[in-house]
C-alpha cells in the first residue's frame, strides 16, 4: 500500500494560496495606483458629479403674447404669495397647529369650505373620537382585507354629526387654511394665498422659523390687456396649486416638468406650451442651509399670433350686437349665434375669428365652435361641385342647360331656389345659385342624361369623385389649424342614388366654418390649399420688457393643390365674382363694391332638436356667406355663418337678414382698418 506524502500536499497547497494571494495584492496594488495617481482627475470629476445635489426654483414666468401688429395681448403680472410644504415628519396635528398660528395674521375666503372640507378638518382635529365611529365588526373586516383603509375613513366621515360642524368664524377660517394645505400632492408646494399684502408677507417672510413649512414667494399670474378680447382661444394655464393636470401626467414628467409646474391646459397656451413654458433657475445645495445659484431662471420665449386684436374685437364688438338686434326679429325663436372668419387666402394667417351665442339674454363667447360644430353649408359648396363637372367632361365652359323643376323616381320634384331661371350658362349658374344646374351635371357624372321621372342609378364612384374634391379644398377633412381640438365634420352613409343631388348643392355633409374659410381661400389664392394658423413667429426671450430677437418664422405650407385646369378655376372664379357684382346676382351688396369682392351665398334646411330629447323634430334654415377682396388680388378672405337664423312659418313669411348684415358692417370695418 502506497504512503500518502501530506507534507507536500500541504506545502503546495501553501505555495498556490500564497500565490493567489500575491496576485490579488498586486491588482489592488495597481487599482489603487489607476485611482489615485493614474485617473486621479477622471475619479475625481466622478465623484463631483455623484455628490452634486441641485434642486430647482419655482415655475418661471411664461413668454408673453403679441398680436401681429406687436400689441402685447398677454401679460404676466407678479403676485406676493404665501405658500405651504409639508415636511415628511409633520403630523396633522401640527398641520393644525400651524394653521392656527398662520390663521389671525392673514385675511381668507373661506366661502369654498364644503362639508367634506370641515368633516376632514373635525376628523383630524378630534382623531380618538372619529377612530370611535369604527365598528369592532368593520375593524374584523379591515384585517380580512374585506374595507380599505380609505373606506374606514369615508365611514367615519360619513358618521360625524353635522351639529358638531356649527364652527365658529375663526374655526371655519382654520378649516379652510387646513385643506389648502393638504389638497393636491401631500408633498408638493401649495399656494395659500395670491396677490398678498406687504403686511401678510412680511408675517410670513419674518416668521417662516415657527411657521413650519409656510414661506413666502414672488409668484405671477396672466393678464389681458385686451379683456376678453379673443380670451377662450388664447386659452388657460394651470395655477401654482393645480400643477400639471393628471391626465398630462405622464406626458409632462416625461419631458422633465415637476408636478407642480404651471402648463398651458386649452388652446394657444397649450398648443405653444414648448415656447411659452419659462425656465427655471436651479441651484446647487451647499450644506442643509445653503443654496448657490447655478443657472438663473427666465421668462418663456415670446409668441406673436397673426391675430389683428383691432380687428378682433370690432368683429368681436359687431357680432354681440347683431345677434342681439335679430333675435327681435321674426321666425328667430331657434337663432342663437353667428360665427366670422377673416383669413389671408395668399398665407393661411387667421386675421380674426369669433362667434357670439346668446344664451339666457346674455352674449357669451363661442368661438370654439369654428373648430368643433359642423353646420349644412348649402349652396357655398357649389364652386367646388362645378369644378368636378368640368374635370369629369359633364359641362363646359359656357355651356347652357334649361333651370327648371326636375323630377326623379322616388325622389320629391326639386328645384332652384327661384322656379324657372330659363336658359343659363355656369356663370349665370354660380351667379343666381342654380340648384338644377348643378343636378344635371351631377347625373352626367352619374352616368345618365337628365329626362324627367327617370331612375337614378346608385354610383359610389359619383360620390366618392365629389367627396375627393370636397376634400381637396377642405371640406368634410381636419384643415391643420394649429390648435388641439378640430373636428372632421359629418360624413353621410346613406346610399340613397337620390342624395347625389343633395350633395352637389350643399344639404347632404356638414363642414365647420374654418373648414369653409379652408375652402375659399383656396378659390381665392387659384387652387392651393393653405394650412391655417395663428402663429406667426416667436422670439427669443429677453431679460427686459423689449421683444426679444426672432428664434423662428411660420412659413406658409400648402397641404395640396386643386387636381384642375387652371381655365377651370379661373371659370370658378368669374363665377364667384359675378355673384357679387353682376346685375341679379344673389350675392350682391355683401361686400362694398369698392371692395371689389367675389364670393358665393348658401341658404340650407337645418334641423334641430327643440325638446331635447334626442331626437331631431323641427325645421330650420341656415344662411352663409363665403368670399374674398380684391377679386382681381385676392389680400382676404371671410366667412358668415348663422345656423337656424330662421325656420319656415306659414302665418309670417320671413327669413332673417343676419348673415347679409353681419358680412357688410365686417368686411367694411375691414376695409377701413386695411384700406386698399
Amino acid at each position: 500500500m502506497r504512503r500518502i506524502n501530506y507534507d507536500l500536499i500541504i506545502n503546495k497547497r501553501l505555495v498556490l494560496i500564497l500565490t493567489v494571494i500575491i496576485i490579488l495584492f498586486c491588482l489592488v496594488t495597481f487599482k489603487i495606483a489607476d485611482v489615485m495617481l493614474i485617473k486621479n482627475n477622471k475619479y475625481k470629476k466622478s465623484l463631483e458629479i455623484l455628490s452634486h445635489n441641485e434642486v430647482t426654483g419655482p415655475s418661471s414666468p411664461r413668454g408673453r403674447i403679441y398680436d401681429r401688429n406687436y400689441n402685447i395681448i398677454v401679460d404676466n403680472k407678479s403676485l406676493k404669495t404665501i405658500t405651504y410644504k409639508k415636511d415628511k415628519n409633520t403630523s396633522l396635528k401640527d398641520m393644525i397647529e400651524v394653521a392656527d398660528k398662520i390663521s389671525n395674521n392673514i385675511e381668507i375666503d373661506y366661502s369654498h369650505l364644503t362639508l367634506r372640507n370641515k368633516k376632514e378638518y373635525y376628523c383630524a382635529k378630534y382623531k380618538d373620537k372619529c377612530d370611535s365611529y369604527i365598528k369592532k365588526s368593520e375593524i374584523e373586516k379591515f384585517k380580512q382585507k374585506k374595507l380599505t383603509q380609505n373606506d374606514l375613513y369615508e365611514l367615519k366621515l360619513e358618521r360625524i354629526n353635522e351639529d358638531e360642524l356649527n364652527f365658529s368664524e375663526e374655526e371655519n377660517k382654520i378649516a379652510y387654511i387646513f385643506y389648502l394645505m393638504n389638497r393636491g400632492y401631500t408633498y408638493d408646494e401649495k399656494i395659500i394665498k395670491s396677490d398678498v399684502s406687504d403686511k401678510e408677507y412680511a408675517y410670513v417672510s419674518e416668521n417662516n422659523e415657527i411657521l413650519h413649512g409656510f414661506n413666502t414667494k414672488i409668484d405671477w399670474e396672466r393678464v389681458y390687456p385686451y379683456g376678453d378680447t379673443f380670451k377662450t382661444i388664447l386659452g388657460k394655464v394651470s395655477s401654482s396649486s393645480q400643477g400639471i393636470p393628471a391626465e398630462d401626467k405622464e406626458y409632462y414628467l416625461k419631458k422633465g416638468y415637476s408636478l407642480n409646474d404651471r402648463v398651458g391646459i386649452s388652446y394657444i397656451e397649450k398648443e405653444y406650451e414648448k415656447y411659452l413654458h419659462g425656465k427655471k433657475a436651479t441651484y446647487e445645495i451647499i450644506n442643509s442651509h445653503e443654496t448657490k445659484l447655478v443657472n438663473e431662471g427666465s421668462r418663456g420665449k415670446d409668441i406673436v399670433l397673426t391675430i389683428d386684436i383691432n380687428l378682433q374685437q370690432e368683429v368681436e364688438n359687431i357680432i354681440s350686437e347683431y345677434v342681439k338686434n335679430t333675435k327681435g326679429e321674426p321666425n328667430t325663436e331657434y337663432y342663437d349665434h353667428s360665427t366670422v372668419i377673416i383669413q389671408d387666402p395668399n398665407t393661411g394667417e387667421i386675421l380674426a375669428m369669433a362667434s357670439r351665442k346668446l344664451v339666457n339674454g346674455e352674449i357669451v363667447d363661442n368661438t370654439t365652435s369654428i373648430l368643433t360644430s359642423p353646420i349644412m353649408p348649402g349652396s357655398v359648396v357649389k364652386g367646388a361641385s362645378m369644378l368636378v363637372g368640368y374635370n369629369e367632361g359633364a359641362v363646359h365652359i359656357g355651356e347652357k342647360m334649361l333651370d327648371e323643376c326636375v323630377k326623379v323616381a322616388g325622389v320629391a320634384e326639386k328645384c332652384s331656389s327661384v322656379n324657372n331661371l330659363g336658359v343659363i350658362d355656369d356663370i349665370t349658374a354660380l351667379a343666381k345659385s342654380s340648384n338644377v344646374y348643378q343636378f344635371k351635371i351631377a347625373m352626367r357624372v352619374n352616368g345618365q342624361e337628365y329626362r324627367r321621372g327617370m331612375k337614378m342609378n346608385f354610383n359610389q364612384k359619383s360620390f366618392d369623385t365629389y367627396r375627393n374634391m370636397y376634400h381637396s379644398f377642405g371640406l368634410g377633412v381636419k384643415t391643420g389649424i394649429d390648435l388641439p381640438v378640430e373636428s372632421n365634420g359629418y360624413t353621410s352613409k346613406d346610399k340613397a342614388a337620390g342624395n347625389l343631388l343633395d350633395f352637389v348643392m350643399g344639404q347632404y355633409e356638414t363642414y365647420t366654418p374654418i373648414q369653409l374659410s379652408q375652402y375659399i381661400s383656396t378659390i381665392a389664392n387659384g387652387g392651393e390649399r393653405l394650412e391655417p394658423h395663428l402663429l406667426k413667429e416667436v422670439h427669443k426671450s429677453s431679460s427686459n420688457n423689449d421683444l426679444g430677437e426672432v428664434d423662428k418664422q411660420i412659413e406658409r405650407k400648402v397641404l395640396n393643390t386643386i387636381d384642375t385646369k387652371e381655365e377651370y378655376m379661373n371659370r370658378v372664379k368669374e363665377g364667384f365674382k359675378a355673384v357679387t357684382n353682376s346685375p341679379g346676382g344673389y350675392g350682391v351688396g355683401y361686400m362694398e363694391s369698392w371692395m371689389k369682392p367675389a364670393g358665393k351665398t348658401g341658404t340650407s334646411q337645418s334641423f334641430i332638436d327643440t325638446d331635447g330629447n334626442g331626437v331631431i323634430d323641427t325645421e330650420t334654415i341656415t344662411s352663409s356667406f363665403i368670399g374674398y377682396a380684391p377679386y382681381d388680388n385676392p389680400k382676404m378672405s371671410i366667412v358668415v355663418t348663422s345656423p337656424n337664423s330662421s325656420h319656415p312659418n306659414t302665418s309670417v313669411n320671413y327669413n332673417s337678414l343676419v348673415t347679409y348684415r353681419l358680412t357688410q358692417a365686417i368686411s367694411k370695418k375691414y376695409g377701413e382698418l386695411y384700406g386698399y
